[in-house]
């Protein structure tokens, strides 16, 4: 008769199957902070330390020592205060003892909005950019910034006639034209065709990207880059191809555009191009 099998030991580390989820009671609980405006933090696991602009569409704006704003999701125990760790979380009313609100709310060019305020008369100066897609993102992110200062955006269709464009708006001091253009590098003909306009009351600028859908940072999708595509092929449908997205340009569009909340979602270049527009068709004449 064989013997039994050996009994095995229902005590110690492995009598029991591991559980790689890891233990089923509550984590540690990190005492919460509000995320006041010039709160100075640290995100765990990263260098960056600085100081919080704010809360904006529940993300954490920090300005890094440099002068950097970085976009940050505030999770559980992901921050350091004064040497402690800390779960930071959106301010709910004035700080104790401010006559005011304590984080100034920002629209989503990171700008300080102002509450209800009406759009202004529009000026007499425009921007332009080339296509509705441009239009929409411009409006996405800096709708509220350009209704405040009276900006209207339009749509230039191309760059191919921009010198008409510009002798018909008849621009002047006061009367003040910004042009947004895709793909402005060197050699392009987006490139030769900005160097025409040499009117001082003319501020031709843009972005180095092929198309406008390039300057939405390919996190926002979920990917590392934007697909490469040859040259002579579409792009977009290029892109869509490579993406393994079986949809129309302008269906994915829409998509993408639902997936940008703010300027953080967009690159620099972009950014730093529009900005400077603004800034440009809403100086004060002789200013």
């Amino acid at each position: 008769m064989a013997a039994p099998p050996p009994r095995r030991r229902n005590d110690g580390i492995l009598s029991d199957p591991i559980d790689l989820d890891g233990p089923r009671n509550p984590r540690v609980q990190h005492p919460q902070v509000p995320a006041r405006a010039g709160l100075v933090v640290k995100q765990r696991g990263t260098p960056i330390t600085g100081t919080v602009v704010g809360v904006v569409n529940g993300y954490l704006h920090v300005k890094d020592r440099q002068g950097f704003e970085h976009r940050m999701t505030m999770l559980k125990g992901g921050f350091e205060v004064d040497g402690k760790v800390v779960t930071l979380v959106e301010p709910r009313g004035p700080a104790p003892g401010a006559s005011g609100p304590a984080t100034a709310a920002r629209t989503a060019s990171g700008s300080i909005a102002v509450p209800r305020a009406p759009a202004q008369v529009a000026r007499a100066s425009r921007i332009l950019v080339e296509g509705l897609h441009d239009a929409e993102l411009v409006e996405k992110v800096w709708g509220d910034d350009l209704r405040a200062e009276g900006v209207v955006v339009e749509q230039l269709e191309g760059a191919d006639h921009l010198d008409h464009v510009v002798r018909a708006f008849a621009p002047k001091p006061g009367r003040r034209l910004g042009i947004l253009l895709d793909h402005l590098v060197d050699g392009s003909k987006e490139t030769r065709i900005a160097a025409t306009v040499t009117h001082p009351d003319v501020l031709v600028t843009g972005h180095p990207y092929i198309d406008i859908w390039q300057a939405v940072k390919p996190s926002v999708l979920g990917v590392a880059a934007w697909p490469e595509v040859p040259r002579g092929e579409p792009w977009k449908e290029g892109v869509l191809r490579r993406l393994g997205v079986d949809a129309e340009p302008w269906q994915f569009w829409k998509q993408l555009l639902g997936r940008v909340t703010s300027w953080t979602d967009l690159e620099p270049p972009l950014i730093g191009a529009v900005e400077e527009l603004i800034d440009f068709v809403t100086e004060p004449p002789g200013a």
